[in-house]
């Protein structure tokens, strides 16, 4: 009841005004015409509290290089043709293997001081999508999740099965030890420490839209800082961190994923651009600055609709995120004050 009654509060949020969505385009794929496409990605590394003055590691250069390498690897895909789903996977990938991001390599520990990561990816033509969590052994989480979509029945697998799924897949298996930074074990103390705070490093995660007009929307997270129980957030959860449609938008989100589960908050944004008409930067707004700000439910989203607008929208102090479009030169906002 508490989730329909919020998809009933969004689906009235800015009504006036707004009539259901009938964009022109192909009326099996949702797509529009390729005259009125820009076609793009857009990529995010985490959003929390913290400015430029805290990135992690080699600071504000290498955090800003590691961004752009992301999309450029994007684009370079995007470019000649290929498709939003491989270009998301590979701008993931880049970001995943960065010291600098709480996903892959520089994933932070949980409270027993283990490195537990979840992924997500969905293709916004076909809604095909796979989904992983809790992986201990698995260098590039986003990989297995697309895995798990194209090459099984299924959408999530979690912990050993998943390890298990990925071995018969012919995965490398990395040892835990991999995982483990010193920056991400120092802030596991000072967690410890404080009994509070998730960091100053963040989930990353990737939207994209293509030539033929296509989206796709992935994410990938090593969690909050000192997490228990085996405890999963919104990242692999399809619709709530991560979700794609060629009807409305692609979305990936960052911040404290219990709100956003409750809110199915990926899904909910796309849902205010079809059936509401509403622009991409509307329904973000409309769901991360009024319908989680009433909440305190911190974080932000990026997300890019049927014709390539890009929006990067957050409640928390800051948000690294960046795109690049057809002219292929990228831009990437560290932290606030900067703005899209």
């Amino acid at each position: 009841m508490r989730i329909a009654r919020a998809f009933w509060i969004l689906l009235t949020i800015g009504a006036a005004g707004c009539s259901p969505a009938s964009p022109p385009g192909d009326a099996a794929s949702g797509s529009a015409p390729a005259a009125e496409r820009h076609w793009g990605i857009g990529i995010h590394g985490g959003a929390g509290t913290f400015t430029a003055l805290d990135l992690p590691a080699g600071g504000v250069a290498e955090v800003r290089a590691d961004m752009e390498r992301a999309l450029m690897a994007g684009h370079a895909i995007l470019a000649r043709g290929g498709s939003s789903l491989d270009a998301v996977q590979a701008a993931i990938v880049i970001l995943e293997d960065s010291p600098n991001f709480n996903a892959g390599k520089g994933a932070v520990f949980t409270r027993d001081g283990k490195n537990e990561l979840d992924a997500a990816i969905m293709d916004g033509r076909t809604l095909a999508a796979g989904a992983v969590a809790g992986l201990h052994h698995i260098k590039n989480p986003v990989l297995l999740a697309r895995r798990v979509m194209e090459n099984s029945p299924h959408v999530m697998m979690v912990g050993d099965g998943a390890e298990e799924f990925a071995r018969q897949q012919g995965f490398e298996m990395v040892p835990e030890s991999y995982f483990r930074t010193e920056q991400a074990w120092q802030e596991l103390q000072r967690h410890l420490a404080a009994e509070k705070g998730s960091g100053k490093k963040g989930t990353v995660g990737a939207v994209a839209l293509d030539q033929a007009g296509n989206l796709a929307a992935g994410t990938s997270t090593g969690g909050l800082t000192g997490k228990r129980w085996g405890r999963v957030g919104d990242v692999p959860i399809i619709g709530a961190g991560t979700y794609a449609n060629n009807r409305s938008c692609a979305v990936s989100a960052t911040g404290v994923g219990e709100f956003f589960i409750r809110n199915v908050v990926a899904h909910s944004i796309c849902s205010l651009v079809e059936l509401r008409g509403m622009s991409i930067d509307e329904a973000a707004d409309a769901v991360v600055i009024r319908l989680l700000g009433e909440q305190k439910g911190e974080g932000g989203v990026i997300a890019m609709d049927r014709n390539g607008a890009f929006t990067g929208t957050f409640n928390s102090q800051g948000m690294l995120r960046g795109h690049v479009g057809p002219d292929g030169k990228p831009t990437v906002w560290l932290a606030w004050p900067e703005q899209p």
